[in-house]
């Protein structure tokens, strides 16, 4: 057991795979010398030298289309890109090539490789650094995806993703890098796909993901207040999704809440909520509710942007309106 910070916990698994396999490779802008964007990667280069953690010129392009090749001719590469606000620049590398590889050549090969980058808000950081972008990786078949949540999840899933022999991107949210929490490196983490209910109550269900899940653990403690519990269900993969979990807690209970940051239009929340109402509609007793970010561009404004995604009170207070205003 060993108390780490969300950060640490990533270079701690970064290390634990580099150290375990020579064909894991870092690459990046600034993942060497300066220790990544975000101090991920920082002090790698000195423990496994600059043919391992490898800076790279600024071209998302370029770096994640050298993973691809990389992972294809053998290596298990972990490419970082800055912020999720640039995959559109390698959506060619890593839809079209990627996602497509095993397929177009019969499962001869495949692309090992994990794309880390982050995403969110929290950090005034500006329309163009604050997306929650993981609707277009979702939107991809051949690509996996893991937001992790938690710290141990943080460790336990980059792992898990190191080792899969398809590409997952990897996305952390900005606003959980200094979060703590004691985690057990030697666990047996649950199976790569597999959903965790972090709390457990009668009256309603409700999804998320990444950092809305404490979002929604204390709209879930707020409602306990008023007499309303909640089964919280963190989803920790986006692709393979566990929806057996979903399914089961929601045709027990018959009422469902998806929480995301990512904007409500066609994003993560409409397809869960389709999915539900779909598959569950004989078990439920209301509508499933949306409760996602607003479609407008994140504002650099610290009270705008926190205006423009899931809060607690948002999250508990329309709870509240789904059972009759009981809290």
């Amino acid at each position: 057991m060993i108390e780490l910070t969300y950060r640490d916990a990533l270079r701690q698994a970064l290390a634990d795979a580099m150290t375990e396999d020579p064909d894991v490779v870092v690459l990046g802008e600034e993942v060497g010398r300066y220790g990544g964007a975000y101090g991920v990667t920082r002090d790698l280069i000195r423990d496994f030298g600059p043919d391992r953690v490898i800076d790279t010129p600024i071209s998302e392009a370029a770096i994640v289309g050298a993973a691809v090749g990389a992972a294809m001719t053998g290596l298990r590469p972990v490419a970082e890109l800055m912020y999720v606000d640039f995959i559109g620049m390698t959506m060619d590398q890593l839809g079209n090539q990627a996602a497509k590889i095993r397929y177009m050549f019969g499962g001869q090969t495949g692309v090992p490789m994990v794309l880390r980058t982050q995403g969110g808000t929290g950090r005034s950081a500006g329309a163009q650094h604050s997306q929650s972008l993981e609707a277009y990786v979702m939107h991809t078949p051949g690509l996996r995806l893991a937001m992790p949540a938690t710290v141990a999840d943080a460790y336990h899933l980059l792992r898990q993703a190191i080792a899969c022999p398809d590409p997952v991107v990897f996305i952390e949210h900005k606003a959980l890098y200094t979060m703590k929490e004691t985690v057990d490196l030697a666990a047996e983490p649950p199976p790569w796909g597999r959903a965790a209910v972090r709390r457990e109550g009668g009256d309603l269900v409700i999804v998320s993901y990444s950092r809305q899940l404490y979002h929604a653990l204390e709209a879930a403690r707020r409602l306990a207040e008023r007499g309303i519990e909640a089964t919280v269900i963190d989803l920790r993969t986006l692709n393979p999704l566990d929806f057996d979990t979903i399914r089961e807690r929601v045709e027990a209970i018959g009422r469902a809440m998806v929480v995301s940051e990512g904007a409500m239009t066609a994003g993560v929340a409409a397809e869960l909520s389709a999915r539900i109402a779909e598959e569950c509609f004989d078990f439920l007793e209301d509508p499933v509710v949306r409760v996602a970010g607003e479609d407008i561009p994140i504002s650099v404004s610290t009270a705008l942007e926190a205006g423009s995604v899931p809060g607690p009170e948002l999250i508990a207070g329309t709870a509240a309106r789904m059972l009759g205003g009981r809290a």
